[in-house]
């Protein structure tokens, strides 16, 4: 706590995250059950790096930004993540300075703003693919790839930048709790004790400059290939279309339904622990389900890690059998 000369207010530098409020002895389960979600949301987004990278089966324009959403997801949840399990171990509170809440929500809200545009690329380049399939080379090749890759890290990382600095103009003199499990901006806004009307209307036009585009073309995307799928006369031909299209369906589903669900509902005390439970969703879940979601559904996928685990026991029996060789 600082006090300010002029106005004899005292400034606050840190917050108290209040979690999932103060669990006592209760705390080790969901302890276990955030870590081990953790660990596996990690390994999961990696191997599928791992396996766009050594497998050339799969350097096409959808596994190249399979491997890149992955990349995103791991960096969005280390944001949130590893903290909210600290805190947990503490008996689910815990505090975090004022600095330290604007880097998370940089790196959270640059995660999330690039991962809504990178959704939007995928969502193109499989209208290409079902719609244009004589176009798709041409349309998708390696440069137009990197530049859709380019612009949603710059979009998601200006949209951060802007709304980073106009929360550094904020002073916070009133409480020092956030009731969340992380630093997110209409917790913080709450704690401002200067005016944050402005602020707070910037911040609409800012969310609906830079995620209203790439959801509507996200939606305008699968409604043409919605309808192209179901122009398609035979039913193994409609499958199979809708099979290429469909797991990142459901990931589109899954993070956009329950962002607008936290963001639309009302700001009330008594809704706090219901957005909390929603914010989980796209925070905790999503990450976790994508790479179960493109493997369980992808038989390339699948069949990139069988080969991964045969060339890993491959590599181990030689070295065993060099090892065996050396003894004797």
């Amino acid at each position: 706590m600082e006090k300010t000369g002029q106005e004899n207010q005292t400034l606050i530098t840190e917050f108290l995250l209040l979690g999932f409020g103060d669990l006592e002895d209760q705390w080790f389960l969901p302890f276990l059950l955030f870590f081990v979600i953790y660990i596996a949301t990690m390994a999961g987004n990696i191997l599928i790096v791992v396996l766009v990278i050594t497998d050339h089966h799969l350097h096409t324009p959808m596994y190249f930004f399979l491997a890149n959403l992955s990349c995103l997801e791991s960096c969005y949840s280390s944001s949130i993540l590893p903290l909210m399990i600290a805190n947990l171990s503490k008996g689910g509170q815990g505090t975090i300075s004022v600095t330290g809440c604007m880097v998370q929500y940089y790196l959270f809200g640059s995660s999330g703003a690039s991962e809504c545009y990178l959704l939007a690329a995928m969502s193109y380049d499989r209208y290409v693919a079902i719609c244009k399939p004589l176009l798709y080379r041409t349309l998708m090749n390696g440069q137009v790839c990197l530049r859709l890759i380019a612009g949603s890290c710059i979009n998601g990382f200006l949209a951060a930048n802007i709304i980073v600095y106009l929360m550094h103009q904020l002073r916070f003199c009133s409480s020092h709790e956030i009731n969340h499990f992380f630093c997110d901006i209409n917790s913080i806004i709450k704690q401002a004790c200067n005016d944050t009307h402005m602020l707070e209307l910037l911040l609409i036009c800012f969310a609906g400059l830079f995620s209203l585009p790439p959801f509507l073309l996200t939606l305008a995307s699968y409604v043409s290939i919605i309808s192209v799928i179901l122009r398609i006369p035979s039913s193994s031909g409609r499958k199979k279309a809708f099979s290429t299209c469909s797991s990142h369906l459901i990931v589109v589903f899954i993070f956009y339904s329950t962002i607008m669900i936290v963001y639309t509902l009302p700001k009330t005390e008594a809704l706090g622990d219901l957005k909390k439970v929603f914010s989980l969703f796209y925070t905790v879940l999503t990450p976790f389900l994508n790479p179960l979601i493109y493997s369980l559904r992808n038989k390339e996928v699948k069949g990139a890690f069988r080969k991964l685990i045969s060339r890993l026991g491959s590599f181990q029996r030689k070295q065993g059998s060099n090892f065996m060789h050396s003894l004797l």
